[in-house]
């Protein structure tokens, strides 16, 4: 049996209570990315489900979604797009509004970041009301991006963002849940 076998994912995940603000649960993985083996099953297991696809790029939403998009990139022998907060990216971008708590953010990507009918794979470690990937699905498809899926390394179901996705036509894909949070 291999040493990977034995990780249980959601033992590497550390909870912040009250954080950002009271009454939030807060799901940290960095503890799961300081695990190098934790870490390797989490890029594998994101991976797996589209090793079979002619996935052209991976995007990851900034800034846990760079770290883990990049490594399923790697694993899956295809390219790296950034989707960013507003403002931080050098070329020609376009963006996409979504809605916060308390106001409206915006997400953005190189226009010519993917070719039109390529497809793409969006990955993030956390889809919690599914904002944020819902913006960067349709960020992607206003370039013509096939979206053939999203992958997350955690659901926090109650708050209803994959099945969000789900009703855009996007397979999500997710590793572990934390339910009531």
């Amino acid at each position: 049996m291999s040493v990977t076998a034995d990780i249980d994912l959601k033992d590497l995940v550390r909870t912040i209570p009250d954080y950002p603000k009271p009454g939030i649960m807060f799901r940290d993985i960095t503890t799961l990315l300081r695990h190098a083996n934790g870490f390797r099953v989490c890029v594998e297991q994101l991976a797996r489900p589209f090793a079979d696809r002619r996935v052209q790029a991976v995007a990851g939403i900034e800034a846990r979604g760079f770290i883990l998009g990049g490594a399923v990139a790697d694993r899956l022998r295809c390219g790296f797009v950034p989707i960013r907060k507003k403002g931080k990216l050098p070329g020609k971008a376009i963006g996409q509004d979504y809605e916060l708590e308390y106001g409206i953010d915006v997400i953005e990507i190189h226009e010519d970041a993917i070719g039109a009918g390529d497809p793409v794979l969006l990955v993030d470690d956390l889809i919690a009301t599914g904002g944020t990937a819902e913006a960067a699905v349709k960020l992607l498809r206003r370039i013509n991006a096939d979206v053939v899926g999203a992958a997350f390394v955690i659901d926090l179901p109650d708050l209803g963002g994959a099945a969000r996705l789900a009703k855009l036509g996007v397979e999500c894909h997710t590793l572990i849940s934390f339910e009531g949070d």
